[in-house]
């Protein structure tokens, strides 16, 4: 009899089939070419990356010893400033001429340069403005009026913000009286 004939008996399920073994497929051979082309790029790369952090330490060391250096170069020039009322002859004022010289051909070979003069507009990225000084036809608003201690910079490194005296306008005196309004025409 079949389910067709009987139906009010279910027919038994069909057996399970039998567990089918994975097969994996087999491993790629290494492409041996390939992975070395890559490990000597990769190596290639370490090998700039690193030389490029070398040289940034040593630019980075450079500043650092430049920068601990100025202040003894602005002591030198004040104390040569303060012996040019000797006589030119004199031993002690040729030792600093000749040490302020020596001072400015390193810092030449160095390419440290100074960045503040009196009279050119400041400018906040390299200056610090420490003080203001009222502007006129002279001195422009936004000018340096004085430097009080010179700025420096390497190559495009700051070493150290120049501190000046700026030209600025005062703001009107809010306590001042104000001009008197002109009267309307025609009244007294």
């Amino acid at each position: 009899m079949t389910d067709a004939e009987n139906p009010g008996t279910e027919a038994p399920p069909p057996p399970p089939a039998p567990p089918v073994e994975a097969v994996e497929p087999a491993a790629p051979e290494p492409d041996w070419a390939t992975q070395y082309k890559y490990l000597l790029a990769e190596f290639d790369n370490f090998r700039k990356r690193t030389e490029r952090e070398r040289e940034q330490r040593g630019r980075d060391a450079r500043a650092l010893v430049l920068r601990e250096l100025l202040p003894f170069y602005d002591a030198l020039g004040k104390a040569s400033e303060s012996v040019r009322s000797l006589a030119e002859t004199d031993p002690v004022r040729r030792g600093f001429e000749l040490l302020l010289r020596e001072w400015e051909r390193f810092l030449d070979r160095e390419e440290v340069t100074a960045i503040a003069r009196a009279g050119e507009l400041f400018r906040a990225e390299v200056m610090e403005a420490v003080g203001e000084a009222r502007a006129s036809k002279a001195r422009p608003e936004g000018t340096v009026t004085e430097v009080v201690q010179q700025g420096y910079i390497s190559g495009a490194r700051l070493l150290r913000p120049a501190r000046v005296v700026v030209a600025r306008t005062p703001p009107p005196d809010p306590a001042a009286p104000e001009s008197p309004a002109p009267a309307p025409e025609g009244s007294l």
